[in-house]
């Protein structure tokens, strides 16, 4: 569990303008309200709100996010009002935490199964901050953490499904990109540890016999473009199970007809450059027929922009 100071460093070490009176205020009520209370792993329920802030910290969120997030339980789970949080913490914050609790409550009396779709538009809908999205996002992340302390099977998988259906396509929505990534890979373990093995022992072995060639690509990509006089950025990356399984799902085919298992983002400065750079790596191997598409002039409905090759 993150220790007061430790919060606030990790706060102010991206803004250190950061209201620490506020900080340390919300901090020291959350661990009070919370009191005895504790969590399905025997913690001290106080230590959820201070690691869903924790989270929030490497979003860089500002200081009234951070405070939502110690604070973001307390009308729920303890006696404190709305009015409480509006004398202590002002209007905005109280604002904030109302609107977490409402999509609290929203969790509890969803039949997710038969309506996620509708009830991922109509949480994006009731949600006028973007900021309570953040803070109900970090508390889900933590939760699917933490999710193996749950003894009962049939409420595991039911969180996990709501997961996987709910709020990592919201994350998705909203350009939280980790956030999405992490939520379907801890649903993904809990739904079908079977496939989740799988397809790691796959991962393993495709390491072990091509992963150093990820490298030496990256490499080979980064000097070619520096040739052309292009400043670029390019990363190596690897698929994760539950991407994989999906696409498997979804195309209907085998593990080693994957031709994305490892890839390379190619990052440059304008629209133009990404044209340049891709006329620089067609002409260094050759493209896949009816493998390319271009999102930069035709973006994808989230607004993503980019060329795949």
């Amino acid at each position: 569990m993150l220790r007061q100071y430790e919060l606030i460093e990790k706060v102010r070490s991206y803004d250190p303008t950061a209201d620490e009176a506020i900080l340390n205020r919300a901090y020291v009520y959350a661990m009070r309200m919370h009191g005895s209370q504790k969590r399905a792993s025997g913690d001290p329920y106080f230590a959820h709100p201070i690691e869903v802030a924790g989270i929030l910290t490497d979003y860089r969120l500002d200081t009234a996010t951070i405070v939502t997030a110690l604070l973001h339980d307390v009308i729920e789970d303890t006696p404190v009002t709305p009015e409480d949080i509006r004398g202590l913490f002002g209007a905005e914050i109280t604002e904030l935490v109302e609107g977490v609790t409402k999509l609290t409550k929203l969790e509890l009396n969803s039949e997710h199964t038969k309506q996620a779709e509708n009830l991922r538009k109509f949480i994006l809908a009731i949600s006028k901050d973007v900021r309570v999205l953040m803070v109900k996002l970090a508390d889900r992340l933590h939760n699917m953490r933490t999710l193996h302390y749950i003894k009962s099977p049939a409420k595991r998988e039911r969180i996990a499904r709501e997961t996987l259906d709910i709020y990592a396509p919201l994350a998705r929505s909203i350009g939280c990109h980790r956030i999405c990534s992490e939520l379907e890979e801890l649903a993904f373990e809990h739904l079908n540890p079977v496939a989740r093995d799988a397809i790691g022992r796959r991962l393993e072995a495709l390491r072990v016999e091509q992963g150093g060639a990820v490298a030496v690509v990256s490499g080979e990509i980064a000097s070619r473009l520096e040739a052309a006089g292009l400043s670029a950025r390019v990363f190596g990356r690897e698929k994760n199970p539950y991407s994989i399984w999906r696409k498997l799902q979804r195309k209907s085919i085998g593990f080693s007809q994957l031709s994305d298992i490892f890839a390379f983002r190619v990052i440059v400065d304008t629209e133009a450059d990404c044209y340049q750079a891709l006329g620089v790596i067609h002409r260094a191997w050759p493209s896949v027929p009816e493998r390319f598409k271009d999102y930069i002039s035709t973006p994808k409905r989230n607004n993503y922009r980019s060329i795949h090759t």
